[in-house]
């Protein structure tokens, strides 16, 4: 381990406490908001099932198959527009919750509600066989063909198994991202087709005008952010952002530079340590979009993105000729000064991880000293000239730490020695509890450096971090 420090410069007085402090606890008062009014809609959508009988149903054999599974398809349709509103990229949600909470959540949604919709099939189906099991593959097929909508609901559960599928962890290793994303489309579309049946059939949806009122509401809400946050504000931002490539930069082995600018009056508002996905108008292959992090502070009309070639999108940087168009949505994601709170700062990051804690080295505001960034890396750190740079300039503190990963269940490479991990941080950050720590690796590596910061006893809400999980 080698270490890199600047001589003093004077002293500045930290922002941290000011503008970010407030968004912290505007974005705190917007997490409270979002989970109560989740418990509500779900204790709601009991409470009316309850008083129209569905708890006396429950008395018989074939009604209560029939109220249960009545119950469970509230819940599954609640659930899963709950799952288009988290995928809809609502920027109040994305601020508040940040990419990597939100995706622990609409995976956990995304089970509970595809675990729900398959119980509601069949204990709906084996109470309308009258509560015989050898007449539930008849009704079926009579259900399906008969009733209203229920072609749409067999084609749109059919899409939520192919989603739900593709998801599993197993399954996600063996697909290119491009695939998984693709595939992963397909949940709006069984969304659209499975709801339908229950808003023009179901008895619940349609039992008073506050229900319907309920229902078709948030089925709106639903379509209505998806066509807002996901189609036209990307399309008015990109048109008007104008970005297009100015140079590409190889920065090591399998490792490169995107440096992008816009019209000097589009204006592309993201901060530094944030994330957008972009679509290359370079031929084909264009439509599908790629998430890429900032490596430099933004400064209103230029940005860079830096990545590393694991897939066909980040192989195709390297080939991008200067002139080509860009399409933008974004920003995304937490790792910012938004989530601030605390006037020293640890980040800490893994291989190509780095490069939204180096826009941050950048951006955020720090006296000399009270900040530190901790590179684990393979090979040649990257960014080693310009972190050197930031360190003589601003004070950061740099700490490398080379080599492999020691062995499961470690975040430090193996060329800083035998200390356990706890140790090696409380040795080299003895304030970390004190700091905001920013986190940026591969998600298990990140889930470790989560363990070692709580038992250094640095609070959850101090904890920041952007994973590559997909």
């Amino acid at each position: 381990m080698t270490t890199s420090a600047a001589a003093a410069r004077p002293a500045a007085v930290p922002r941290a406490g000011r503008g970010s402090g407030a968004r912290a606890r505007l974005d705190a008062g917007v997490r409270l908001a979002a989970l109560a009014g989740l418990w509500a809609s779900l204790l709601l959508v009991t409470y009316w099932w309850a008083s129209g009988g569905g708890v006396q149903d429950l008395s018989g054999w074939a009604a209560g198959l029939t109220s249960a599974g009545r119950l469970t398809g509230l819940l599954a349709a609640d659930l899963l527009l709950v799952q288009v509103l988290l995928m809809a990229r609502v920027p109040v949600l994305e601020h508040a919750f940040g990419q990597d909470r939100l995706a622990r959540i609409h995976r956990l949604t995304g089970f509970s509600s595809f675990s729900l919709m398959m119980t509601h099939i069949g204990l709906i189906t084996w109470g309308y066989a009258a509560g015989e099991l050898g007449r539930t593959p008849a009704t079926l097929w009579d259900l399906t063909v008969d009733y209203p909508g229920m072609l749409l609901a067999a084609a749109g559960t059919g899409c939520l198994v192919l989603v739900v599928v593709t998801s599993v962890r197993a399954a996600r290793r063996r697909l290119r991202y491009e695939s998984w994303h693709l595939l992963h489309l397909y949940a709006y579309l069984g969304a659209g087709l499975a709801l339908p049946h229950q808003l023009w059939t179901g008895q619940d949806f349609l039992a008073s005008p506050a229900r319907t009122v309920f229902w078709w509401g948030l089925w709106l809400a639903a379509v209505g952010a998806v066509l807002g946050w996901r189609v036209a504000l990307p399309a008015w931002r990109s048109v008007r952002a104008g970005l297009r490539v100015t140079s590409v930069v190889a920065e090591d082995d399998g490792v490169v530079s995107v440096h992008l600018a816009g019209r000097r009056d589009g204006r592309f508002r993201v901060e530094a340590g944030q994330f957008c996905t972009f679509r290359f108008l370079d031929g084909p292959g264009w439509t599908r979009a790629h998430p890429y992090s900032l490596s430099a502070a933004p400064d209103g009309r230029a940005l860079r993105i830096t990545a590393k070639v694991v897939g066909d999108g980040s192989a195709a940087l390297g080939a991008l000729r200067p002139g080509t168009r860009v399409l933008i949505e974004g920003p995304y994601g937490r790792l910012s000064a938004r989530a601030r709170t605390r006037a020293r700062v640890a980040l800490i990051g893994a291989g190509v991880g780095i490069t939204p804690l180096r826009a941050l080295a950048e951006a955020l505001d720090y006296a000399p000293g009270d900040a530190v960034l901790l590179h684990r890396y393979t090979g040649t750190p990257l960014f080693a000239a310009e972190l050197n740079a930031l360190a003589a300039e601003r004070g950061l503190q740099v700490l490398w730490l080379p080599g492999h990963r020691r062995e499961p269940g470690s975040w430090l490479g193996d060329g800083i020695g035998p200390a356990d991990d706890l140790a090696a941080l409380t040795s080299w950050v003895p304030d970390i509890a004190d700091r905001d720590v920013y986190v940026c690796g591969p998600e298990p590596w990140a889930d470790d450096v989560r363990r070692t910061t709580q038992a250094a006893g640095l609070p959850a809400d101090q904890f920041h971090v952007e994973s590559f999980g997909w």
